[in-house]
């Protein structure tokens, strides 16, 4: 309620009492308010004209009588004090005057039946008001579908982790709560943080919900269930594989988790059993891939969790028998599809390596180009290829040696143009190609 508004509250005077009580100094007009913790339920019962210097314990018969129970039935009071910004309900000493309880004039004190602390959920006024004050109603969706609520728990702001988790597995039927995992909402992008919650490392729900700006939270969370606790899944890594099959040319999805402290060299052994290889004594290749581009080619011997992001996919391929019997002058490319959006580049599909051999003219990379992707003969007459300088497309003739064009080591650019697929950008890195040195250069594509 702001300064400027004036909140009256009227109750209907009982037939027996038409006017009002004369009133001395030491009159206190208290409202009273009954709890009932079966019920969860706290209403207002009335009002008593009474003496400061008189006890609590004076009126319990008449508030008794209020509120339908037995004349000596055992209650207990509490004064409520405040309820914003934070709780302040304090229990009030029934055997000392109202006075001496800091009890004055238009006070509201709730009572209740006295019972055990374990009996009902909110078993007293003081842990009813801090459920209220703190009750949150959440929205849950599966993080696969993020666009939809699944669910809604009402639940604490003060609810732990562990609460948290509970509550959802039990909406679920699932045994296990650690095998729930939980991801925080960005409301301004409408979607889940990139990040999920580790396990209990968020204290309360308040701050699971909490926006960068602290008088903001959010109402949504997302769940996924895993197939083995969280505990156990932080233990390990877990990749996301993209394997590129040599024959026929298309690419898999695999989840792989290795402990930390794993190699690439490992992954390798892992995926070799869950994929089917071209030849028993294939390589792989591995590699990430950054704005549909080839970003990075990993060492074997590299740890992962000291070099890989876990949320960005890995790919992996069969290094082809062709690039092992490549000359020291060939050189191996990274390819790259594009199209011009108002003479701006945009990148987009998934990019592969490509050698080029020295003195190989347009006409015979056309040929195997042809032949990697399977494109029928009507349809690759539309392509066009062309050499590329500060984004300027220099169209190239089947005569053409292309590796004539590249005699430094900077990034060049090599187009073909499909008229269906608007542009396939071919992007070069200048690697002179033998395995160590592919290896060594691997780090800066």
């Amino acid at each position: 309620m702001n300064s400027s508004e004036l909140r009256l509250y009227l109750e209907v005077v009982q037939e027996n009492h038409l006017t009002l009580a004369s009133r001395t100094k030491d009159d206190i007009l208290l409202f009273f308010k009954l709890y009932d913790p079966e019920k969860e339920e706290l209403r207002y019962v009335g009002n008593l004209l009474l003496k400061a210097s008189s006890k609590p314990s004076d009126i319990v018969p008449k508030l008794n009588e209020i509120a339908g129970f037995q004349h000596d039935e055992d209650i207990e009071l509490y004064e409520e004090i405040k309820f914003e910004p934070n709780i302040m309900c304090e229990p009030v000493d029934c055997d000392v005057s109202f006075s001496l309880n800091q009890i004055a004039d238009g006070d509201i004190l709730c009572y209740q039946k006295r019972c055990s602390l374990d009996q009902h959920r909110h078993p007293n006024v003081s842990s009813f008001f801090e459920y209220v004050h703190n009750r949150q109603v959440v929205h849950f969706r599966l993080l696969e579908k993020p666009k939809q609520d699944d669910f809604s728990l009402e639940l604490s702001k003060r609810s732990t982790y562990d609460d948290v988790v509970e509550k959802v597995a039990q909406h679920l039927g699932m045994d296990d709560p650690s095998k729930l995992r939980l991801t925080q909402h960005i409301p301004h992008l409408q979607q889940p943080k990139h990040q999920y919650i580790k396990y209990r490392s968020i204290d309360h729900l308040s701050d699971m919900l909490l926006l960068r700006n602290p008088n903001q939270m959010s109402d949504i969370l997302y769940y996924e269930i895993l197939d083995i606790p969280l505990p156990e899944l932080q233990g390990l890594i877990t990749l996301r594989v993209a394997f590129h099959q040599a024959t026929p040319n298309e690419v898999l999805f695999h989840i792989i988790r290795l402990p930390k402290g794993s190699t690439y060299s490992d992954l390798i052994d892992d995926l070799k059993s869950k994929v089917q290889l071209s030849r028993s004594d294939a390589e792989l290749r591995l590699f990430q891939v950054n704005n549909n581009k080839i970003w990075k080619v990993y060492l074997p011997t590299e740890k992962i969790d000291a070099v890989h992001d876990p949320n960005v996919p890995l790919h992996v391929e069969e290094i082809p028998e062709v690039e092992k019997s490549a000359g020291p002058r060939d050189r191996l490319v990274h390819v790259v599809h594009f199209f011009k959006d108002n003479q701006h580049i945009q990148y987009y599909g998934v990019p592969f390596f490509f050698l080029i051999r020295e003195g190989e003219a347009l006409s015979d990379i056309k040929v195997r180009i042809q032949k990697k992707f399977e494109v029928p003969d009507e349809q690759f007459l539309k392509w066009k290829f062309a050499y590329v300088a500060y984004n300027r497309p220099d169209y190239l003739q089947d005569s053409d040696i292309v590796l004539s064009r590249f005699q430094v080591e900077y990034i060049l650019f090599f187009w073909m143009f499909d008229r269906k697929y608007a542009f396939i950008q071919t992007f070069l890195a200048g690697i002179s190609f033998s395995r160590k040195t592919f290896m060594d250069h691997g780090n800066n594509p």
